[in-house]
Protein backbone atom coordinates (compact mmCIF):
# COMPACT_ATOMS: atom_id res chain seq x y z
CA UNK A 1 0.00 0.00 0.00
CA UNK A 2 2.88 2.39 0.68
CA UNK A 3 4.06 1.42 -2.50
CA UNK A 4 0.86 2.44 -4.24
CA UNK A 5 0.50 6.08 -2.35
CA UNK A 6 4.25 6.72 -3.34
CA UNK A 7 3.45 5.95 -6.86
CA UNK A 8 0.32 7.60 -7.12
CA UNK A 9 1.82 10.71 -5.55
CA UNK A 10 4.96 10.09 -8.43
CA UNK A 11 1.87 10.39 -10.62
CA UNK A 12 0.66 13.49 -8.70
CA UNK A 13 3.43 15.50 -9.46
CA UNK A 14 4.47 14.88 -12.95
CA UNK A 15 0.62 15.42 -13.88
CA UNK A 16 1.03 18.40 -12.17
CA UNK A 17 4.15 19.27 -13.85
CA UNK A 18 2.37 18.75 -16.93
CA UNK A 19 -0.45 21.38 -16.41
CA UNK A 20 2.00 23.35 -15.46
CA UNK A 21 4.12 23.05 -18.60
CA UNK A 22 0.75 23.75 -20.38
CA UNK A 23 -0.09 26.54 -18.86
CA UNK A 24 -2.85 25.40 -17.34
CA UNK A 25 -3.83 26.31 -14.01
CA UNK A 26 -6.74 25.95 -12.59
CA UNK A 27 -7.04 22.28 -14.14
CA UNK A 28 -10.44 23.34 -14.76
CA UNK A 29 -11.29 23.30 -18.27
CA UNK A 30 -14.33 24.79 -21.08
CA UNK A 31 -15.84 21.59 -22.86
CA UNK A 32 -16.00 22.38 -26.83
CA UNK A 33 -19.61 22.31 -27.60
CA UNK A 34 -20.80 22.85 -30.90
CA UNK A 35 -22.92 25.70 -31.73
CA UNK A 36 -22.23 26.88 -28.12
CA UNK A 37 -18.28 27.65 -27.34
CA UNK A 38 -18.06 30.40 -29.76
CA UNK A 39 -15.60 33.03 -29.03
CA UNK A 40 -18.01 35.19 -27.84
CA UNK A 41 -19.25 32.60 -25.07
CA UNK A 42 -15.48 31.52 -24.24
CA UNK A 43 -14.78 34.84 -23.74
CA UNK A 44 -17.23 35.76 -20.76
CA UNK A 45 -16.19 32.12 -19.22
CA UNK A 46 -13.07 33.31 -19.46
CA UNK A 47 -13.67 36.55 -17.53
CA UNK A 48 -14.81 34.80 -14.50
CA UNK A 49 -11.49 32.64 -14.75
CA UNK A 50 -11.08 29.02 -15.95
CA UNK A 51 -7.89 27.06 -16.65
CA UNK A 52 -8.43 26.52 -20.40
CA UNK A 53 -11.57 27.39 -22.56
CA UNK A 54 -11.86 24.76 -26.11
CA UNK A 55 -13.25 26.40 -29.08
CA UNK A 56 -16.33 24.74 -31.34
CA UNK A 57 -14.85 21.89 -33.23
CA UNK A 58 -13.41 22.47 -36.41
CA UNK A 59 -13.41 20.69 -39.29
CA UNK A 60 -9.94 20.38 -40.77
CA UNK A 61 -10.28 20.33 -44.44
CA UNK A 62 -13.44 23.13 -44.65
CA UNK A 63 -10.83 25.45 -42.51
CA UNK A 64 -7.94 25.00 -44.80
CA UNK A 65 -10.49 25.32 -47.64
CA UNK A 66 -11.85 28.35 -46.61
CA UNK A 67 -15.25 27.95 -45.44
CA UNK A 68 -16.18 31.28 -43.64
CA UNK A 69 -18.53 29.70 -41.02
CA UNK A 70 -15.21 26.89 -40.17
CA UNK A 71 -12.81 29.70 -39.65
CA UNK A 72 -14.88 31.59 -37.38
CA UNK A 73 -14.81 28.91 -35.07
CA UNK A 74 -11.24 28.62 -34.93
CA UNK A 75 -10.64 32.38 -33.96
CA UNK A 76 -9.00 32.26 -30.63
CA UNK A 77 -8.43 35.98 -29.95
CA UNK A 78 -9.85 36.22 -26.31
CA UNK A 79 -8.37 39.46 -25.66
CA UNK A 80 -8.05 38.44 -22.11
CA UNK A 81 -5.28 37.22 -19.68
CA UNK A 82 -7.64 34.93 -17.45
CA UNK A 83 -7.28 31.93 -19.65
CA UNK A 84 -5.61 30.28 -22.44
CA UNK A 85 -7.63 29.10 -25.43
CA UNK A 86 -7.28 26.21 -27.77
CA UNK A 87 -8.76 25.20 -30.78
CA UNK A 88 -10.17 21.56 -31.32
CA UNK A 89 -9.51 19.93 -35.27
CA UNK A 90 -11.62 16.84 -36.47
CA UNK A 91 -10.91 14.98 -39.62
CA UNK A 92 -10.10 11.88 -41.04
CA UNK A 93 -6.89 12.79 -43.33
CA UNK A 94 -3.19 13.35 -42.24
CA UNK A 95 -2.90 15.95 -44.66
CA UNK A 96 -5.64 18.17 -43.88
CA UNK A 97 -5.26 17.64 -40.15
CA UNK A 98 -1.67 19.34 -40.26
CA UNK A 99 -2.75 22.36 -42.60
CA UNK A 100 -5.59 23.22 -40.31
CA UNK A 101 -3.30 22.66 -37.48
CA UNK A 102 -0.69 25.23 -39.21
CA UNK A 103 -3.75 27.41 -39.82
CA UNK A 104 -4.59 27.88 -35.81
CA UNK A 105 -1.00 28.29 -34.79
CA UNK A 106 -0.86 31.23 -37.07
CA UNK A 107 -4.28 32.58 -35.98
CA UNK A 108 -3.49 32.64 -32.18
CA UNK A 109 -4.72 29.29 -30.62
CA UNK A 110 -1.57 28.32 -27.50
CA UNK A 111 -3.33 24.75 -27.72
CA UNK A 112 -4.52 22.72 -30.22
CA UNK A 113 -7.00 19.85 -29.53
CA UNK A 114 -7.62 16.46 -31.69
CA UNK A 115 -11.23 15.38 -31.26
CA UNK A 116 -11.71 11.59 -31.56
CA UNK A 117 -14.82 11.91 -29.03
CA UNK A 118 -17.83 13.41 -30.90
CA UNK A 119 -20.58 10.74 -31.26
CA UNK A 120 -22.45 12.85 -33.74
CA UNK A 121 -23.98 10.66 -36.51
CA UNK A 122 -22.36 13.27 -39.11
CA UNK A 123 -18.71 13.46 -38.24
CA UNK A 124 -18.90 9.10 -37.19
CA UNK A 125 -20.23 8.48 -40.66
CA UNK A 126 -17.36 10.61 -42.05
CA UNK A 127 -15.19 8.01 -39.70
CA UNK A 128 -13.93 10.73 -37.79
CA UNK A 129 -14.46 11.50 -34.29
CA UNK A 130 -15.16 9.07 -31.99
CA UNK A 131 -15.03 6.23 -35.15
CA UNK A 132 -11.76 6.45 -34.88
CA UNK A 133 -11.28 4.43 -32.17
CA UNK A 134 -11.89 1.64 -33.62
CA UNK A 135 -8.89 2.89 -36.11
CA UNK A 136 -6.16 3.76 -33.13
CA UNK A 137 -2.84 3.10 -35.84
CA UNK A 138 -4.87 5.16 -38.63
CA UNK A 139 -5.62 7.84 -35.56
CA UNK A 140 -1.92 8.31 -34.34
CA UNK A 141 -0.88 8.83 -37.99
CA UNK A 142 -3.15 11.96 -37.27
CA UNK A 143 -1.89 12.62 -34.12
CA UNK A 144 1.74 12.63 -35.31
CA UNK A 145 0.86 14.34 -38.36
CA UNK A 146 -0.64 17.53 -35.99
CA UNK A 147 2.07 17.19 -33.18
CA UNK A 148 4.88 17.52 -36.58
CA UNK A 149 3.10 19.94 -38.25
CA UNK A 150 3.24 22.62 -35.19
CA UNK A 151 5.29 23.80 -32.23
CA UNK A 152 2.01 24.28 -30.00
CA UNK A 153 1.13 21.67 -27.57
CA UNK A 154 -1.13 19.19 -28.91
CA UNK A 155 -3.76 17.79 -26.62
CA UNK A 156 -6.33 14.48 -27.48
CA UNK A 157 -10.20 14.29 -26.50
CA UNK A 158 -11.83 11.16 -26.41
CA UNK A 159 -14.07 8.75 -25.09
CA UNK A 160 -13.71 5.54 -22.99
CA UNK A 161 -14.12 3.49 -26.20
CA UNK A 162 -16.41 2.95 -28.95
CA UNK A 163 -18.31 0.36 -26.95
CA UNK A 164 -18.20 -1.91 -24.01
CA UNK A 165 -16.67 -4.42 -26.20
CA UNK A 166 -13.92 -1.84 -27.02
CA UNK A 167 -12.74 -0.19 -24.36
CA UNK A 168 -9.29 1.13 -25.38
CA UNK A 169 -9.00 4.90 -24.39
CA UNK A 170 -5.85 3.64 -21.81
CA UNK A 171 -3.92 1.58 -24.64
CA UNK A 172 -4.94 4.92 -27.29
CA UNK A 173 -3.66 7.61 -24.51
CA UNK A 174 -0.15 5.76 -23.93
CA UNK A 175 0.35 5.82 -27.50
CA UNK A 176 -0.85 9.37 -28.01
CA UNK A 177 1.87 10.60 -25.31
CA UNK A 178 4.29 8.65 -27.01
CA UNK A 179 3.49 10.48 -30.04
CA UNK A 180 3.85 13.92 -28.42
CA UNK A 181 0.62 14.69 -27.33
CA UNK A 182 0.61 16.18 -24.00
CA UNK A 183 -2.48 16.13 -22.28
CA UNK A 184 -5.68 13.23 -22.72
CA UNK A 185 -9.00 14.33 -21.98
CA UNK A 186 -11.60 11.02 -20.88
CA UNK A 187 -15.61 11.53 -21.72
CA UNK A 188 -16.25 8.44 -18.78
CA UNK A 189 -18.99 7.16 -21.66
CA UNK A 190 -18.63 5.35 -24.90
CA UNK A 191 -19.57 6.39 -27.97
CA UNK A 192 -22.41 3.99 -28.38
CA UNK A 193 -23.64 5.09 -24.98
CA UNK A 194 -23.84 8.60 -26.52
CA UNK A 195 -25.07 10.32 -23.18
CA UNK A 196 -27.30 7.88 -21.82
CA UNK A 197 -26.78 6.75 -18.61
CA UNK A 198 -24.01 8.21 -16.06
CA UNK A 199 -20.54 8.82 -16.96
CA UNK A 200 -17.79 6.35 -15.29
CA UNK A 201 -15.60 8.17 -13.97
CA UNK A 202 -14.15 5.91 -12.23
CA UNK A 203 -13.39 3.95 -15.22
CA UNK A 204 -11.33 6.95 -16.15
CA UNK A 205 -8.59 5.83 -13.96
CA UNK A 206 -7.15 3.48 -15.66
CA UNK A 207 -6.09 6.05 -18.29
CA UNK A 208 -4.61 8.28 -15.62
CA UNK A 209 -2.74 5.20 -14.50
CA UNK A 210 -1.90 4.02 -18.43
CA UNK A 211 -0.85 7.89 -19.97
CA UNK A 212 2.23 9.15 -18.26
CA UNK A 213 0.45 12.32 -18.90
CA UNK A 214 -2.11 15.05 -17.68
CA UNK A 215 -5.34 13.20 -17.39
CA UNK A 216 -8.51 15.24 -17.30
CA UNK A 217 -11.97 13.97 -16.67
CA UNK A 218 -15.45 15.08 -18.05
CA UNK A 219 -18.69 13.92 -18.88
CA UNK A 220 -21.60 14.76 -16.01
CA UNK A 221 -19.62 17.56 -13.98
CA UNK A 222 -22.37 20.49 -13.33
CA UNK A 223 -21.23 21.52 -10.37
CA UNK A 224 -18.87 21.67 -7.50
CA UNK A 225 -19.88 17.87 -5.79
CA UNK A 226 -20.15 15.99 -9.19
CA UNK A 227 -16.51 17.83 -9.50
CA UNK A 228 -14.70 16.78 -6.20
CA UNK A 229 -16.67 13.36 -6.86
CA UNK A 230 -15.19 13.06 -10.23
CA UNK A 231 -11.65 13.74 -9.58
CA UNK A 232 -11.70 11.19 -6.20
CA UNK A 233 -13.47 8.09 -8.15
CA UNK A 234 -10.90 9.14 -11.54
CA UNK A 235 -7.62 10.37 -9.98
CA UNK A 236 -7.53 12.90 -12.90
CA UNK A 237 -5.64 16.04 -12.68
CA UNK A 238 -8.39 18.07 -13.37
CA UNK A 239 -12.42 18.41 -14.62
CA UNK A 240 -13.72 19.69 -18.14
CA UNK A 241 -17.21 21.36 -17.54
CA UNK A 242 -19.45 21.32 -20.90
CA UNK A 243 -23.04 21.56 -20.49
CA UNK A 244 -22.97 22.19 -16.85
CA UNK A 245 -21.75 26.05 -18.20
CA UNK A 246 -24.90 26.70 -19.80
CA UNK A 247 -26.48 29.62 -18.43
CA UNK A 248 -23.68 29.52 -15.89
CA UNK A 249 -20.37 31.11 -17.34
CA UNK A 250 -19.20 31.97 -13.94
CA UNK A 251 -19.46 27.77 -13.00
CA UNK A 252 -16.01 27.10 -13.62
CA UNK A 253 -14.25 30.01 -11.57
CA UNK A 254 -16.91 28.80 -8.60
CA UNK A 255 -15.14 24.97 -9.41
CA UNK A 256 -12.04 26.21 -9.21
CA UNK A 257 -12.49 28.44 -5.94
CA UNK A 258 -13.86 25.12 -4.01
CA UNK A 259 -11.22 22.63 -5.36
CA UNK A 260 -7.89 24.73 -5.97
CA UNK A 261 -8.34 27.75 -3.62
CA UNK A 262 -8.53 30.47 -6.74
CA UNK A 263 -10.59 33.70 -6.01
CA UNK A 264 -14.19 32.67 -5.85
CA UNK A 265 -16.14 34.92 -8.11
CA UNK A 266 -18.89 37.50 -7.87
CA UNK A 267 -22.33 35.41 -9.20
CA UNK A 268 -24.14 38.19 -10.62
CA UNK A 269 -27.46 39.31 -9.81
CA UNK A 270 -30.05 41.42 -10.72
CA UNK A 271 -28.59 44.53 -12.35
CA UNK A 272 -25.48 43.05 -13.07
CA UNK A 273 -26.81 39.90 -14.46
CA UNK A 274 -28.47 41.98 -16.66
CA UNK A 275 -25.72 43.91 -17.70
CA UNK A 276 -23.81 40.69 -18.29
CA UNK A 277 -26.08 38.92 -20.34
CA UNK A 278 -26.87 42.21 -22.46
CA UNK A 279 -23.28 42.25 -23.07
CA UNK A 280 -23.02 38.97 -24.64
CA UNK A 281 -26.20 39.03 -26.59
CA UNK A 282 -24.58 42.14 -28.27
CA UNK A 283 -21.35 40.67 -28.86
CA UNK A 284 -22.99 37.65 -30.20
CA UNK A 285 -25.10 39.96 -32.71
CA UNK A 286 -21.36 41.49 -33.30
CA UNK A 287 -19.79 38.20 -34.07
CA UNK A 288 -22.79 36.30 -35.92
CA UNK A 289 -24.27 39.42 -37.62
CA UNK A 290 -27.71 40.29 -37.02
CA UNK A 291 -30.24 37.73 -38.43
CA UNK A 292 -28.00 34.66 -37.63
CA UNK A 293 -26.89 36.28 -34.35
CA UNK A 294 -30.47 36.60 -33.39
CA UNK A 295 -31.04 32.72 -33.68
CA UNK A 296 -28.05 31.80 -32.56
CA UNK A 297 -28.63 33.71 -28.96
CA UNK A 298 -31.70 32.41 -28.01
CA UNK A 299 -30.05 29.47 -26.85
CA UNK A 300 -28.30 31.05 -24.40
CA UNK A 301 -30.81 33.43 -23.51
CA UNK A 302 -33.19 30.48 -22.34
CA UNK A 303 -30.36 29.20 -20.30
CA UNK A 304 -29.79 32.27 -18.23
CA UNK A 305 -33.44 33.08 -17.88
CA UNK A 306 -33.69 29.58 -16.65
CA UNK A 307 -30.89 29.33 -14.27
CA UNK A 308 -32.78 33.06 -13.00
CA UNK A 309 -36.10 31.20 -12.72
CA UNK A 310 -37.46 34.41 -14.51
CA UNK A 311 -40.99 34.55 -15.95
CA UNK A 312 -42.21 31.87 -18.61
CA UNK A 313 -43.70 34.68 -20.27
CA UNK A 314 -41.55 36.88 -20.29
CA UNK A 315 -38.37 33.89 -21.47
CA UNK A 316 -40.77 33.19 -24.71
CA UNK A 317 -40.92 37.21 -25.33
CA UNK A 318 -37.52 36.80 -25.45
CA UNK A 319 -36.77 33.74 -27.44
CA UNK A 320 -39.31 34.97 -30.03
CA UNK A 321 -38.56 38.67 -30.83
CA UNK A 322 -36.92 39.58 -33.52
CA UNK A 323 -36.24 42.84 -32.87
CA UNK A 324 -32.59 43.52 -30.61
CA UNK A 325 -33.86 46.67 -29.03
CA UNK A 326 -36.64 44.91 -27.61
CA UNK A 327 -34.37 41.72 -26.62
CA UNK A 328 -32.30 44.35 -24.53
CA UNK A 329 -35.43 46.17 -22.86
CA UNK A 330 -37.07 43.33 -21.79
CA UNK A 331 -33.78 41.19 -20.53
CA UNK A 332 -33.45 43.10 -16.71
CA UNK A 333 -37.46 42.28 -16.02
CA UNK A 334 -36.99 38.80 -17.44
CA UNK A 335 -33.97 37.68 -15.77
CA UNK A 336 -35.63 38.65 -12.31
CA UNK A 337 -36.61 35.23 -10.55
CA UNK A 338 -40.79 34.75 -10.83
CA UNK A 339 -43.19 34.11 -8.11
CA UNK A 340 -46.76 32.80 -7.62
CA UNK A 341 -49.00 32.99 -10.62
CA UNK A 342 -46.20 34.08 -12.81
CA UNK A 343 -43.98 31.55 -12.54
CA UNK A 344 -47.05 29.16 -13.23
CA UNK A 345 -48.17 30.58 -16.65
Amino acid sequence: MMMDNHMQNDRNRASQAGLERLGIAPPVLLAPLAGITDLPFRRVVAGFGAGLVVSEMVASQEMVQAKPSVRAKARAELGLGEARTSVQLAGREAHWMAEAARMVEAGGAEIIDINMGCPAKKVVGGMSGSALMREPDHALRLIEAVVGAVKLPVTLKTRLGWDEDCLNAAQIARRAAEAGVQMVTIHGRTRCQFYKGRADWAAIGDVVTAAGIPVIANGDIVNIDSARAALAQSGAAGVMIGRGAQGRPWLLAEVAAALYGTSAPERPEGAALAELVSAHYEAMLSFYGRDLGLKTARKHLGWYVAEAGGAPALRHRLLTSRDPAEVLRILPEALEPCAGLECAA
